[in-house]
């Protein structure tokens, strides 16, 4: 059977300043706290609760892992665990652009995302057991995202 993509939420993350720890064993580190945000869609809607991170190397090659870890609070107030991997690259002029704070074409370079929830709330139960993937648009002081449920 064909996996299938249905429309799950468009995210909106709210990024402090980046904090940069260097060059480590696996590539430069960077880690970016999750100042807040917004999620909405036809079954998920929401705020993005501050305290959460991008834990991302950037390679040799200027690409990027990422490796986000929050708190979602639904509009009805149950609390659900976000963790997203995914990979950021693009040519190398595009790359230090966005790493300059630049507003950049998300159409210059890739960003996809894997999404995995985890919540105890009743109505939620059944983000524990889908997968979702995403495609993202890197800004100055956020990260966007149109989140898609497989099915």
């Amino acid at each position: 059977m064909r996996p299938e993509l249905t429309p799950l939420a468009a995210f909106r993350v709210e990024l402090d300043p980046v904090l940069e720890l260097g060059d480590s064993p696996w590539g430069r580190r960077r880690i970016i706290n999750i100042a807040g945000g917004s999620f909405e869609g036809p079954r998920l809607s929401g705020e993005i609760l501050p305290g959460g991170a991008d834990w991302q190397v950037v390679h040799p090659d200027a690409s990027a892992s990422i490796d986000t870890r929050y708190t979602l609070r639904t509009r009805d107030g149950a609390l659900i665990y976000l963790q997203t991997t995914g990979v950021r690259h693009g040519p190398p002029e595009v790359m230090a652009r966005l790493a300059g704070g630049e507003e950049v074409n998300p159409a210059e370079y890739y960003f996809r995302l894997f999404c995995r929830f985890e919540t105890g709330a009743p109505a939620y139960r059944w983000l524990n057991r889908s997968l979702a993937v995403a495609s993202g648009t890197r800004t100055p002081d956020a990260v966007l995202y149109d989140a898609y449920e497989v099915r």
